[in-house]
């Protein structure tokens, strides 16, 4: 009975040490992951319905292991505050403008130099090629890329006729904080431009704080500006890139059998919502015009105005943010592409 009682206590022994000390479960296997995710994107958008769309694909694909948590229309604050929050792990991923995502990697900015690209061939033309770089970078200062997306190209529209730069100078500007390049470009111009965050422009269009601002003719639609402005310029002034990322550290923690899923689903669904907000954003021209906003075009000599004054101001910019030596790769793509080369 001894020796059957000292059994018992170790027994009983090594049955407390597992519950004071359990052995932990495989990593990354032990609970089910909600990644939060923040965007400016409202309710309601293509951008939403494509999230809503891949999250129900994921969560069937990984058995509800890994889903994902949308917190839209800017309810988190600004892209800055989005990414503070990401930070101190408030949430775990964000998708970002190529404003946003500059401040992860800078090299992104190349992206967003004025009149760089005439048509969307020659964007997703340049991002083939930059896909991998761009991708090592984000994960070399701690995030993973899980897929581009696109606002498009960048219009300037106001509530009063801008044509030409003295046109400019005359206005009361917004610019984005988010956007040094726009600032860079502004001071060049002598352009005094108010700092106002995206979900402030609309109280400031219908205060008059501000007369003239920039998105994609899609992103005026959706925010609702193109109900307070009266012109908008048919020359795209810049292209606006998109992307989701999460933090690296969360991203480990998934099974890898689930990242390869992610990492397949998420390019695929984000492509298809290109197609869908390059469409958005020819229709949406057509709507504002049914709208009463006057479409301005710009001469030849007022667009090369435009042209050398950002060029001088990319010219101080460049180092910055974006290298020289990223900027000639670009460039060279470009030139190569444009030559009839892939």
């Amino acid at each position: 009975m001894g020796k059957n009682r000292q059994t018992v206590i170790k027994i009983l022994g090594l049955g407390l040490l597992f519950f004071l000390f359990p052995i932990p479960p495989a990593h990354g296997a032990e609970k089910n992951m909600v990644i939060k995710i923040a965007t400016l994107a409202p309710q309601g958008s293509p951008w939403i319905k494509t999230i809503n769309t891949l999250n129900a694909e994921v969560m069937k694909k990984t058995e509800n292991r890994v889903q994902f948590k949308i917190y839209s229309d800017g309810v988190l604050g600004d892209e800055m505050d989005m990414l503070r929050k990401m930070k101190i792990g408030q949430i775990q991923g964000v998708a970002l403008t190529s404003g946003g995502l500059s401040t992860l990697f800078k090299e992104i900015d190349v992206l967003q130099i004025p009149f760089l690209f005439q048509k969307y061939e020659e964007v997703d033309a340049i991002l083939k090629k930059m896909d991998s770089f761009f991708r090592k970078g984000f994960e070399d200062n701690g995030y993973i890329f899980l897929g581009w997306s696109e606002a498009g190209f960048v219009h300037l529209m106001s509530t009063l006729p801008v044509a030409s730069v003295a046109d400019l100078k005359k206005a009361k500007v917004w610019t984005w904080e988010e956007s040094p390049m726009a600032k860079a470009i502004f001071d060049e111009a002598g352009v005094k431009a108010i700092p106002l965050t995206v979900p402030d422009v609309m109280v400031g269009l219908q205060t008059g704080l501000v007369n003239v601002v920039y998105t994609p003719p899609s992103g005026a639609i959706l925010l609702q500006w193109f109900t307070k402005i009266k012109y908008m310029s048919d020359v795209p002034l810049s292209y606006l890139a998109g992307a989701v990322i999460v933090k690296k550290e969360i991203f480990k923690q998934i099974p890898s059998s689930f990242q390869n899923i992610l990492l397949e689903s998420f390019p695929i669904h984000l492509d298809q919502l290109k197609a869908v907000t390059r469409n958005e954003n020819r229709e949406a021209i057509k709507v504002m015009a049914k709208h009463g906003v006057k479409i301005i075009t710009p001469s030849s000599s007022q667009v090369e105005e435009f042209k050398s004054l950002s060029n001088k101001a990319m010219v101080r910019f460049a180092g910055q943010t974006f290298s020289q030596k990223v900027y000639d790769e670009v460039a060279s793509f470009l030139e190569n592409y444009r030559s009839g080369g892939k």
